[in-house]
């Protein structure tokens, strides 16, 4: 496999990311992969076998500055791309999650809604007198019940 690497406007690389991931399915462009890592500022990589399928992916699309004309390896890339593992417990709408930062700190709650994309929760606060919901990330919570167990 070879990817191709796409210059972007710093701090942008998960937006473009996303808008290419889109571009390449509702055009069905052959792409294997888009990557990027937050430490490697202003650069996304592609996984591709076919570099004008790169070059018709980033055609057009708002903060891409470019594409680097020499592909890379695999070997090239494994140490600026970090892999991560999935996550062990997903949580879901209807979940039991303990929120484990914040001024909630400790408290226990029920899952309304979710962005998965953003990693984003809904969540209404069991022991709070008035049930507002907040939305917090997923690194600030802990799953306590699956949906089928707390009913």
């Amino acid at each position: 496999m070879v990817f191709y690497t796409a210059r972007v406007a710093t701090k942008q690389e998960k937006i473009v990311a996303m808008m290419l991931e889109q571009k390449a399915k509702v055009n069905d462009i052959p792409v294997f992969a888009i990557l990027y890592n937050e430490n490697v500022k202003g650069y996304i990589f592609i996984e591709t076998d076919n570099e004008n399928a790169a070059y018709s992916l980033v055609n057009g699309v708002k903060h891409v500055k470019g594409l680097l004309p020499k592909p890379l390896s695999f070997e090239d890339i494994a140490g600026m791309v970090k892999f991560e593992k999935p996550k062990k417990a997903e949580i879901n709408i209807g979940d039991i999650v303990e929120i484990v930062s914040g001024p909630f700190k400790g408290e226990t709650a029920k899952v309304v809604s979710l962005d998965k994309n953003k990693d984003e929760y809904t969540i209404l606060p069991l022991e709070a007198v008035i049930a507002i919901p907040v939305r917090l990330k997923g690194k600030n919570l802990k799953l306590s019940k699956k949906a089928e167990e707390s009913e």
